[in-house]
């Protein structure tokens, strides 16, 4: 569970299938419930988007997409190319070439940044 105590973001939840089961503006004093295994993106607004995320199990987890803590880092190479089918050089430009945490889509649907 999220909820908004500053500020506004768009969200997006999406699904096992990257499916979205979320996308909308949150405002301060709204909550929204990210399923367990579902991935969340958001943009926070102009004045900013502060949050207090509660952990609803004992196993929840947080997994950073982009940025140097990015579970893409963790990848040896040969896994990240032959996951996505390209070649050893576009795995390193994946693993190494997202220095920051934010991860935005290029689909107009898709214009969020991970919570985290």
């Amino acid at each position: 569970m999220v909820y908004g105590i500053r500020g506004s973001a768009s969200v997006q939840v999406v699904n096992e299938n990257d499916n979205p089961i979320l996308d909308d503006q949150v405002q301060e004093g709204l909550l929204f419930i990210v399923p367990q295994n579902h991935g969340v993106i958001t943009q926070a607004g102009n004045k900013g988007f502060e949050y207090i995320a509660y952990k609803t199990t004992d196993n929840a987890m947080i997994i950073t997409l982009a940025g140097l803590t990015s579970i893409l880092r963790a990848l040896p190479l040969e896994v990240l190319a032959n996951a996505y089918q390209i070649h050893r050089q576009q795995a390193q430009q994946l693993k190494y070439n997202r220095p920051e945490t934010i991860a935005l889509s290029s689909s107009q649907s898709f214009q969020m940044r991970v919570v985290a």
